[in-house]
């Protein structure tokens, strides 16, 4: 059977039986998440679905979890299907294609509200942390195990005795969420909690269209790249990460300092510091969105240090008021321990330490080391990206320092990279490598999300086996999905044009050499493309 070619591929913006496919496709592969979830996903021991007559065979026999998490993965699969498949059918340009891809990422959002969380147990801590704003105490000096009964409540141990990472405004809602929802209440609380991650989600699906359309990037397919992707549904609603909150307040504040409203723009980069205090990297490139093209470097500082001024006396404020004074930048500066296997700066650390064990040397400063050389070499990277490049390059620098933040870390959690996706996306993501390599990315972590943090009772005996069986499926349904199937593998198979997009970038580091001085009049057309500036 020929492979069908994204070129020739008949496409609409209208709503034709290709598009409904992909569409229940992905609403099967959601639903299925959900039923999945129910066996293998995190309950708090104190919750009273433990207790459901119909849910206890799904949840403590073999038969139960076995086909628990082979409903977990194939789901996840299918929504990565439907994705894809999404992308091939449906006519990006003009209003109909946004508008079929809003519904379908709605859609498939829907079932996912109602999973047991998956893919992440971070929710558990907010619970617990939520627990320590009510009874008065600092999240920022004491763990949740200062809390009575506090491992009841679901929360991993790694937690116990770790400062929150989260900013002083999460804290807040982590408050409110428990005083609505009472200490022994985690089903209630977590429900919450995925409200407000979807209200970030919501945030991030208003103003990709707006700013992908400010940039002259696709709006209808910007948004297919970034929240129909299955990887941020499920981390975002399922897991209910509040990195959605972070990141769509992010996102709204870029969008209105690069349409001249610098204030309110400094205003909601300020709240998404105040939910996780990394995009504070982003407030340089807003105060020069604030200052304008072609402004003297008078001005530019002077937007500067009033981005940072407000931003600054806000979280002050925000300090008095909550009594914690600057603890959310204390633990910014020293939280982050381990690496993961996949992170640059992991992948160097182990490679130094299995030299230095074979010539019997000590390997205990190794990962410390790479820690302090990623951090000093991202500063200098973000500097770097302050000063140099064209202002009509402003919003590639922005998203290539945060992305040199993000990545210049021995920690790199799947969920972090949704961060930098949308900014990738408005910019303008490529169909050749650069799409490539989103959809490789969301294709191995959507596989280590399946077998990863699966809930398994320990009397079965069957953890280790069931996440070799969901690596096993996942492998099959990534084989046919990426390479087999006639609809979906040509994504894959189409040119990658490595060689030119090489090329072009030597070209255009060689015209930003002769052209060091982004005051300069002349007008560029914004080029789509994740293209280092």
């Amino acid at each position: 059977m020929s492979v069908p070619s994204t070129r020739t591929e008949p496409a609409s913006p209208t709503w034709t039986p290709a598009v409904w496919i992909a569409g229940v496709v992905g609403f099967l592969g959601s639903l299925a998440v959900l039923a999945g979830s129910l066996s293998v996903g995190w309950l708090a021991s104190i919750s009273p679905v433990n207790r459901w007559s119909w849910l206890i065979p799904w949840r403590t026999t073999e038969y139960g979890v076995i086909t628990g998490t082979v409903m977990l993965t194939l789901g996840c699969w299918l929504m990565f299907w439907g994705w894809l498949r999404l992308g091939k059918v449906v006519r990006f340009s003009g209003r109909g294609g946004l508008g079929i891809v809003n519904i379908t990422t709605a859609a498939w959002s829907l079932p996912l509200l109602a999973c047991l969380p998956i893919f992440s147990r971070d929710i558990f801590a907010y619970i617990g942390q939520g627990r320590l704003m009510v009874a008065g105490q600092d999240p920022y000096e004491s763990g949740i195990s200062t809390l009575s009964n506090w491992f009841q409540l679901g929360a991993d141990a790694t937690w116990a005795q770790t400062e929150t990472p989260y900013g002083p405004v999460f804290l807040w809602i982590e408050q409110f969420v428990m005083a609505v929802a009472g200490p022994d209440d985690p089903d209630l609380a977590i429900f919450l909690f995925r409200l407000t991650a979807v209200a970030g989600v919501v945030l991030i699906m208003v103003y990709v269209p707006k700013l992908a359309t400010l940039l002259g990037t696709d709006a209808a397919r910007a948004q297919w790249i970034t929240t129909a992707n299955p990887l941020l549904l499920i981390s975002f609603v399922a897991s209910g990460h509040n990195d959605a909150l972070m990141t769509g307040l992010a996102v709204a504040g870029v969008w209105y300092a690069a349409t001249g409203r610098g204030l309110l723009g400094v205003l909601l980069v300020t709240a998404s510091m105040g939910i996780k205090p990394i995009t504070m990297v982003l407030l340089p490139f807003i105060g020069l969105l604030w200052a304008g093209r072609g402004a003297s470097w008078a001005r530019r500082f002077g937007y500067w240090f009033l981005t940072a001024g407000i931003s600054g006396l806000i979280m002050v404020l925000v300090g008095m008021l909550n009594g914690f004074g600057y603890g959310w930048l204390t633990v910014m500066l020293t939280t982050g321990t381990g690496s993961v296997p996949w992170s640059p700066l992991g992948i160097m650390a182990d490679a130094t330490k299995v030299i230095l064990n074979s010539l019997g040397l000590a390997d205990e400063w190794v990962l410390s080391a790479f820690k302090t050389i990623g951090r000093i070499l991202s500063v200098i990277i973000v500097i770097w990206l302050m000063f140099r490049g064209r202002h009509e390059h402003l919003m590639q620098r922005l998203t290539w320092a945060f992305t040199a933040l993000v990545v210049l870390t021995p920690i790199i959690q799947p969920w972090y990279l949704l961060w930098l996706l949308p900014f990738f996306a408005v910019i303008g993501i490529r169909d050749d490598w650069q799409l490539k390599w989103v959809v490789f990315t969301v294709a191995f972590f959507l596989a280590f999300g399946a077998a990863d943090q699966l809930f398994v009772w320990q009397f079965l005996g069957i953890g280790d086996q069931l996440a070799h069986l969901a690596t096993l499926l996942s492998w099959g349904c990534m084989v046919w999905i990426l390479l087999l199937d006639p609809w979906t593998s040509s994504i894959m198979k189409e040119e990658w044009h490595v060689r030119p997009a090489l090329r072009r970038a030597v070209a255009r580091l060689r015209r930003s050499e002769r052209t060091p001085d982004e005051t300069s009049p002349r007008k560029t057309k914004t080029r789509q493309g994740m293209t280092p500036p």
